[in-house]
C-alpha cells in the first residue's frame, strides 16, 4: 500500500495516472482524425530529427525507449504503409537501417496539428510558465539520473 501522506509518493501515483489519461485522449483524438497511433508519430518525429532521416534499429529502439522487439514490429507495420523503409547498412552490411519516405515525413506533419492541440488544451492549459519550468527541470534531472 502506497503511502499518499509522502508528497513524493503522491506525486508519482497522479504522474502515472495523468500520463495514461493524457495518451489515452491522445491516441483518441488521433483515431478521431483515421491517423495512425502515437508510437508512430514518436519513430517519424525521430527519424526526421535524425540525419539523413534514417537510424539503425538499435539506434531507433533506444531514442523511442522501447524494445528491440517492439520497434521491430513496429516498423514492420509502418513499412507496409509506405512511412519507413529498412534495409542492410550500406556501412557494415550488418546492421539494418530504417529510413523515414517522403510519405512518413508527410504522415507526421498531418498528425502534428491534432497531438499539439491535445497538448495545448489537455497538458499546458493546466500549468503558467512557472510551473512549466519547474516541472519541465525535474523531469530533466530524473532523466538525467536514469541515463548516467
Amino acid at each position: 500500500m502506497s503511502n499518499t501522506s509522502d508528497p513524493r509518493q503522491r506525486a508519482w501515483a497522479r504522474f502515472v495516472t495523468a500520463q495514461a489519461m493524457l495518451l489515452e485522449r491522445i491516441e483518441a483524438a488521433l483515431a478521431a482524425q483515421d491517423l495512425p497511433p502515437l508510437a508512430w508519430y514518436d519513430v517519424l518525429w525521430i527519424l526526421e530529427c535524425a540525419e539523413g532521416g534514417r537510424l539503425r534499429m538499435n539506434d531507433l529502439a533506444r531514442r523511442a525507449v522501447i524494445s528491440r522487439s517492439n520497434v521491430t514490429r513496429l516498423t514492420d507495420r509502418m513499412e507496409k504503409a509506405g512511412l519507413v523503409t529498412r534495409s542492410e547498412s550500406p556501412e557494415d552490411g550488418r546492421g539494418i537501417v530504417c529510413s523515414l519516405t517522403t510519405a512518413g515525413r508527410k504522415m507526421r506533419a498531418r498528425m502534428w496539428p491534432v497531438y499539439c492541440a491535445q497538448i495545448d488544451t489537455l497538458f499546458g492549459s493546466q500549468m503558467n510558465a512557472r510551473e512549466a519550468v519547474s516541472m519541465a527541470e525535474v523531469l530533466e534531472k530524473i532523466i538525467q539520473n536514469m541515463q548516467s
